[in-house]
């Protein structure tokens, strides 16, 4: 605010040392000197202050707060009042410190981010390892990564197993266990074991790069009510200066007009708005959630309405077995899903990986391989198990196979259908024998983050691609108010410009390309930070670094709550100023202790935005 944190920090705190003890001595008249001692505090804390107004002025005529600080310090001055304008220089300046450390403490979780880059890389090329600078790893580089090690780029593991922590970019409190053709992550750390991977995303493209971009981004000064805030501090220095010199004229006194343009210093109603809005950046950080614009906090505490995508926001986004239906004596649901998942050992299809990693996951073990395997595109597949003919596919592959289906199992296939699942039909020997249902399941925390949503007064609505059928199930499972079904991305943009135009502003969370538009246009976007397109990053206000939709409930709470700190820190602000002058135009305070009332205010205002880092509701 006063450009006074010109030199490093240890400077700063040996400035405010001296100065400090300074005033002190020339307080208590320690030592004698052929000038007053406070001198020193004025020329350490106060040229700064006078340096940032003076530019101000001559570049941009900008009048503010450092305006009517300098001036009060000049008049101080001039007065002989050395000890007033050495403490109001020294307080103004432990005010704007108290300031810097607020913002810095808010912003310490997410700058981490930026010493998170390892500045090395083992690439193995022609079976011999090299290191390399990792700004020059390239996409399809082969990495090697040790026990300890943090991962410089993006990628897939393609030999080794391990354990990786996450917690940097997902907030996961246990490591996660990978394997091969997992996905790992720049700026997380191998826990265990050494691995093989091969590039993926790599320099500006890997993900902590582009957390440290959302991160550079968030800027407090975007807020539109900072605005308001510099714009009252203007009139105040002009209201200042008019009421300082009018109480000059009657009174005659220019004592008491100096303490005016010390108490009428609009320092606490200018930091009002920015402590609070870092603060609360700082508080999201620290649950994984990135604001990029200052102002984004401000605008979600407006909204009425949240708007979800499905697949990949309130879903996984990844299909999983949810149903396993057999028609067949010879084979229960068990029987049915190792006969299933053995067929489909060999397929690359995401249907056919789901359901062998759905038999994975229910039996601890993997499937024997099967004897053929044949891939129909569009259709499904043909094997060899035991000596058997298995199909697995759709209906259109036993149309062609020649395979019944009976009308029982239809029906009750088209049921499961109607709730969004994807059927997969089983048929061995010319024989249908059930089908497996696969769909893209709800997240765990789904509903209960809408009821949360809900009880903050923010109503919801889905927005999906899907066939009403599915969005319906879909919706009524997760608990949301409305849905709206095969929506284009033009159709969901319409939905947000048509809520809004009837004065619900919307709240838009979404992680695909075709969410862009739609982020864009809300109120608020908030992204799925981990699996979320580019684009649909880029479109958005707040990215979820976690891809974790359950911190979005808090999110709405600490717009609001941020906002209400804001608001009494500049109720509080005016009504100390506006008691600081009648106590002042009467004679009641002198500039001495103008000074410290009026900085009790800045450091008061302080302390209220920084309550904010830690703060939860229960």
């Amino acid at each position: 605010m006063f450009q006074f944190f010109e030199n490093e920090k240890k400077y700063t705190q040996f400035f405010l040392s001296v100065s400090l003890a300074a005033l002190i001595m020339s307080f208590f008249h320690i030592i004698s000197l052929p000038f007053d001692i406070a001198w020193i505090a004025i020329l350490l804390c106060g040229i700064p202050i006078i340096k940032g107004a003076v530019t101000g002025l001559v570049t941009e005529f900008d009048i503010k707060a450092d305006v009517l600080v300098s001036i009060a310090l000049v008049a101080s001055v001039i007065i002989g009042e050395i000890f007033a304008a050495g403490e109001v220089a020294f307080i103004m300046a432990v005010g704007a410190y108290l300031e810097e450390r607020t913002v810095s403490k808010a912003r310490a979780g997410i700058e981490k981010l930026v010493h998170l880059t390892p500045a090395t890389a083992r690439i193995v090329r022609d079976g011999e390892e090299i290191i390399v600078p990792a700004e020059q790893v390239k996409i399809a580089d082969t990495i090697r990564v040790l026990a300890g090690e943090t991962i410089a780029v993006d990628g897939i593991i393609i030999k080794g197993q391990t354990s990786i922590n996450q917690s940097v970019m997902t907030g996961e409190s246990l490591p996660v266990d990978k394997g091969e053709g997992d996905e790992v992550y720049s700026g997380t750390v191998n826990q265990f074991g050494t691995f093989l991977m091969s590039a993926r995303k790599v320099g500006e493209d890997s993900s902590l790069q582009r957390m440290i971009r959302l991160v550079e981004s968030a800027d407090a000064g975007k807020a539109k009510i900072v605005g308001l805030a510099d714009r009252w501090a203007t009139w105040i220095v002009v209201i200042a200066l008019a009421a300082a010199l009018g109480t000059w004229l009657i009174t005659g006194e220019i004592l008491r007009a100096v303490t005016i343009l010390v108490v009428f210093c609009p320092c606490a109603l200018v930091l009002a708005t920015p402590t609070a809005i870092m603060a609360g950046i700082g508080n999201a950080t620290k649950h994984g959630i990135l604001i990029k614009e200052g102002d984004a906090l401000e605008r979600l505490s407006k909204v009425k309405r949240i708007a979800f995508d499905k697949t990949g926001t309130l879903t996984l986004g990844k299909p999983s077995v949810v149903q396993i239906v057999s028609f067949s004596e010879d084979y229960d649901e068990n029987k049915l899903l190792e006969l299933a998942a053995t067929a489909e050992l060999q397929s690359e299809h995401p249907l056919g990986k789901a359901i062998v990693s759905g038999y994975r996951h229910k039996t601890g073990h993997s499937p024997l391989d099967a004897d053929f395997f044949e891939l129909l595109p569009g259709q499904g597949i043909i094997a060899a198990v035991g000596g058997k003919t298995v199909l697995a596919g759709n209906d259109t592959l036993f149309f062609n196979q020649k395979v019944p289906i009976l009308n029982s199992l239809k029906e009750a296939a088209l049921k499961t259908k109607a709730e969004g699942c994807t059927i997969i039909y089983l048929a061995a020997e010319g024989k249908a024998l059930g089908f497996i249902a696969l769909s893209d399941t709800l997240r765990q925390d789904a509903k209960t983050t809408i009821t949360a949503i809900h009880k903050v007064g923010v109503q919801s609505v889905l927005l999906t691609g899907d066939a009403l059928e599915a969005a319906n199930h879909m919706s009524q499972i997760a608990g949301i108010n409305e849905r709206k079904a095969d929506c284009l991305p033009e159709d969901k943009l319409t939905a947000i410009l048509e809520y809004q135009k009837n004065g619900e502003p919307v709240c838009m969370v979404g992680d695909g390309i075709n969410d862009a538009p739609a982020l864009k246009a809300a109120q608020v976007g908030i992204a799925m930070g981990g699996i979320g397109s580019d684009i649909a990053i880029d479109a958005a206000d707040i990215a979820l670094t976690s891809d974790d939709i359950k911190e979005i409930p808090h999110l709405l709470r600490l717009s609001k709550k941020t906002m209400g700190t804001i608001h009494i820190n500049l109720a509080a602000s005016m009504l100390l100023n506006f008691i600081a002058i009648i106590l002042a135009i009467t004679g009641i305070l002198n500039p001495i202790l103008g000074a410290l009332v009026h900085n009790a205010g800045s450091v008061a205002v302080i302390i209220n935005s920084s309550l904010l880092l830690k703060w939860r509701k229960s």
